[in-house]
């Protein structure tokens, strides 16, 4: 069962960028430029692409010039959820700007990351895979041999009814690829200010209510300047693959 897709996003734009100096001294990361698009244009553009109307993008570093770029974008619809006085977290941030999000469920995308889809919008595969009957939250995911810049290890484990569960490292596990639907309801209750989107992963998971998606295409994260040129191979490589 599919539900209706989403229509909204909450953009994920207000982290230091502190491993990307000395880029970031001078530049907020979502304005960094990969294969001439900046790392937060990749995200709205995949939204736009897969109908999104209004996307929220919050800002805390150095945001008057990311509210100077989105300033003329008409799809999607920017809105800006200001952070300055204090930097929230990402599941703070969302907390934050859930007036602006309104009461049913939403995409979150992190601006750091960004994929070139293979075929079909994983976006919208996401919102067809999507059933708030059976789920809180469905996290879009990317496999190791799919994946540029990921110096870490693996995030979920992926069983055959879509459960996830963490891994731990496990060398079967998937990346989580910073792009998710998730329902506000699991707001309710939330600790005040500042705390991580983990917080919620656990509850979900705990509740049988955390699932995932393997995406398809290749994902791409960029944490330090020595990144940037891998990026763009990959982009050429896989933009390349799709002709």
């Amino acid at each position: 069962m599919s539900a209706a897709k989403p229509d909204t996003a909450m953009v994920l734009a207000a982290g230091l960028g502190k491993r990307m100096l000395p880029i970031t001294a001078a530049l907020p990361k979502p304005l960094v430029r990969i294969a001439g698009k900046t790392l937060l244009d990749w995200g709205l553009d995949a939204l736009a692409a897969a109908g999104v109307s209004k996307a929220v993008v919050n800002v805390h570093y150095l945001p008057d010039q990311i509210v100077a770029h989105v300033a003329g974008r008409q799809k999607p619809e920017v809105i800006i959820s200001d952070e300055s006085a204090e930097l929230l977290d990402s599941a703070g941030g969302i907390a934050h700007a859930l007036p602006m999000l309104g009461a049913a469920p939403f995409f979150i995308l992190n601006a750091d990351t960004f994929w070139i889809d293979r075929a079909a919008s994983n976006l919208d595969r996401l919102a067809l895979a999507w059933d708030p009957t059976r789920m809180d939250i469905l996290l879009m995911l990317a496999d190791f041999q799919s994946a540029t810049g990921h110096s870490g290890g693996s995030d979920f484990l992926l069983s055959g009814d879509g459960k996830l569960a963490r891994a731990a490292g496990a060398s079967d596990g998937l990346i989580y690829a910073g792009a998710a639907i998730l329902h506000p309801r699991i707001f309710d209750g939330a600790p005040l200010g500042r705390h991580s989107l983990n917080l919620h992963f656990d509850k979900a998971i705990a509740q049988g209510r955390l699932y995932g998606m393997k995406m398809n295409g290749h994902w791409i994260t960029v944490g330090t300047p020595d990144a940037i040129l891998p990026a763009e191979a990959a982009v050429a490589r896989a933009l390349a693959e799709r002709r």
